[in-house]
């Protein structure tokens, strides 16, 4: 999620449990970018094919950042075609808008009601973004309530997170042990807890200016950036002041780290050792590192630009997936109401 200190990887067989649901989302508050890509959708790509799988655009989430209501609509298309150029296939799993599965909502209200504010006052996340300048709102605040609604509306048994969301994971987890213990006492509980499924060599992707790549620093570098915009951010990455023909060292380099991502073993090992050689200037690793990143995201590229020449299509591919998003959400909250006691009328 984007969209969790407390818990440790999971030690998950994935290739083996039938009973896996995948279950992640992504936030539309701009352009995705690489950390984007490294830290979350590479992953979804790869497992979405593998288990029962529900991926989502968290357009609620983003509206604790974005107001203009134009910037939230674009950019929720946008995710939806990032995903598909980058290889999402919509008939193995249901990839959807938040928005339109309206049980995720009702489930946050009955969590917020489990869950003591001093669990979220010690949130990482929320004090890390109110620094970064966002303002502390109550949408912000709750966040992580929303989101293990997210997870565990669809049972979801294992979540692609980044490292920094492990604390988000461990609420949700709490939560459905908190409802399951509630209102569940002497049956069978109705969520599953959650375990994320964290890549071990997922590393922090380093923005333009060296802290990590993320939209509320504004040092991002895009997925699909290509052209100028793309030369003057990578030209822009910062560096320290060695001259040309003083050997370096390519882990402590910003843009060293942004080519391992990108280039394959042999060529990272060749561009290392020309760092340590010296007589290679970051100017000829930035000018590597262009290179590696367009051909990286090439195929992708154009198959991004065949999409947005048909907007219906990929329209159509977030309803239908919406529609699976409530076929598995619906009989859980229909179990939820018998359970905590909510009157039906209708």
């Amino acid at each position: 999620m984007d969209a969790p200190d407390t818990a440790s990887p999971a030690e998950t067989d994935t290739d083996t449990d039938p009973d896996t649901v995948v279950v992640s989302g992504i936030q539309p508050s701009g352009r995705l970018h690489l950390g984007n890509y490294f830290g979350a959708l590479r992953q979804h790509i790869d497992l979405h094919a593998e288990h029962e799988a529900y991926y989502f655009i968290v357009n609620y989430h983003a509206m604790t950042s974005v107001d203009d209501p134009e910037a939230l609509r674009q950019h929720t298309f946008d995710v939806a075609l990032d995903y598909l150029a980058l290889g999402f296939d919509p008939e193995e799993a249901a990839l959807f808008v938040q928005s339109d599965v309206p049980e995720v909502t009702e489930l946050t209200w009955l969590f917020f009601n489990l869950l003591p504010t001093s669990r979220l006052e010690k949130g990482v996340a929320y004090k890390e973004k109110v620094n970064a300048g966002l303002t502390p709102n109550a949408g912000l605040f709750n966040y992580p309530v929303l989101q293990a609604a997210d997870i565990l509306a669809y049972g979801g048994t294992l979540v692609p997170v980044g490292a920094d969301q492990k604390q988000n994971l461990e609420i949700a987890r709490d939560l459905a042990r908190r409802f399951n213990n509630t209102f569940c006492p002497d049956g069978e509980p109705l969520f599953p807890e959650p375990e994320p499924h964290i890549l071990d060599d997922v590393a922090v992707v380093p923005g333009i200016d060296g802290q990590k790549m993320s939209k509320s620093y504004g040092n991002t570098i895009g997925i699909f950036d290509e052209g100028d915009n793309l030369k003057d951010k990578v030209m822009s990455i910062v560096t320290d002041s060695k001259p040309l023909d003083a050997p370096k060292d390519p882990e402590s380099c910003n843009v060293f780290s942004l080519i391992k991502l990108v280039a394959d073993n042999e060529e990272a090992v060749e561009i290392a050792q020309k760092y340590r050689d010296g007589g290679y200037g970051y100017g000829h690793a930035k000018q590597d590192l262009l290179r590696l990143l367009k051909d990286f995201f090439a195929e992708a590229r154009e198959r991004r630009k065949e999409l947005e020449q048909r907007p219906d299509y990929v329209r159509d591919i977030l309803r239908t997936g919406a529609e699976r998003a409530r076929a598995r959400a619906r009989p859980i909250l229909e179990r939820v109401r018998d359970l905590t006691g909510l009157v039906r009328t209708r």
